[in-house]
């Protein structure tokens, strides 16, 4: 079964997926990266999300082999540039950052991607990225010079994602960006998810089971964690007890 075939059925069957997102900038630490992933391996996460918005340093490729070591967990790549391609991956977020308007994250960096992607032969998940207002002003946010969407206006959501599905995104991914002041709200989530067919992602700002599982409640499909792993990798475990107490 495919990343995607399994992401999908997933959500029809209404059984909840935890992602952790690691940023290749921030654990530029071999021995740091290995303690995380096997944490993570050990606490049951479903996949894990590989990418971040800036990359300072070299070490994309090198972080992806030492993942793929240490866990069998699927990796999908979540590049924030043409970049961030490697055939070390199960799969690839093919976004198109549709909360924006600036052609070059919604068709430009693809374009340069594409025959890198085609040639790494990678699963390609198209997938409707949004980013959120979350309280602050996030690297995602700046590096791809765009609004986020108010979070108080669940409404612009919603519309976008449908937009995003009715263009042939088979995923829908609302973003609060790496750090968030505070997570997508349950009102925006819903929303969402009462508009789209496609599964439903939400990440930023989650950083407490609690707020995991309000989440899910909300509507969410699969749920992305990544600043809270990155301080404390055993989060990941006390949020797998409580998903699987839930659901």
């Amino acid at each position: 079964m495919s990343v995607y075939q399994d992401i999908l059925s997933s959500a029809k069957e209404g059984r909840k997926l935890l992602a952790v997102l690691l940023d290749p900038d921030h654990l530029h630490d071999e021995k740091q990266l290995r303690e995380t992933v096997g944490i993570v391996h050990a606490s049951g996460a479903d996949l894990i999300l590989y990418g971040g918005s800036l990359m300072t340093g070299a070490y994309f490729e090198q972080g992806l082999k030492i993942i793929r070591q240490c866990t069998h967990i699927p990796v999908i790549l979540f590049p924030g540039s043409a970049m961030q391609v490697s055939p070390l991956a199960d799969a690839i977020l093919f976004t198109s950052l549709i909360s924006g308007r600036n052609p070059e994250f919604l068709i430009g960096q693809q374009v340069l991607a594409a025959p890198l992607v085609k040639a790494a032969g990678l699963e390609v998940i198209p997938t409707g990225y949004m980013i959120v207002d979350s309280g602050r002003p996030t690297t995602a946010s700046y590096v791809s010079n765009t609004a986020p969407i108010p979070h108080n206006k669940p409404e612009i959501a919603a519309t976008t994602a449908m937009a995003g599905e009715m263009l042939g995104q088979r995923l829908i991914y609302l973003d609060g960006g790496s750090g968030a002041e505070h997570a997508v709200t349950a009102a925006m989530i819903a929303a969402v998810k009462a508009q789209v067919s496609v599964p439903l992602v939400v990440g930023g700002g989650i950083s407490t089971p609690e707020e995991l599982l309000a989440r899910y409640e909300a509507g969410a499909d699969m749920a992305v964690v990544g600043t809270a792993a990155e301080k404390d990798p055993f989060i990941i475990r006390d949020m797998v007890c409580a998903l699987k107490a839930a659901f």
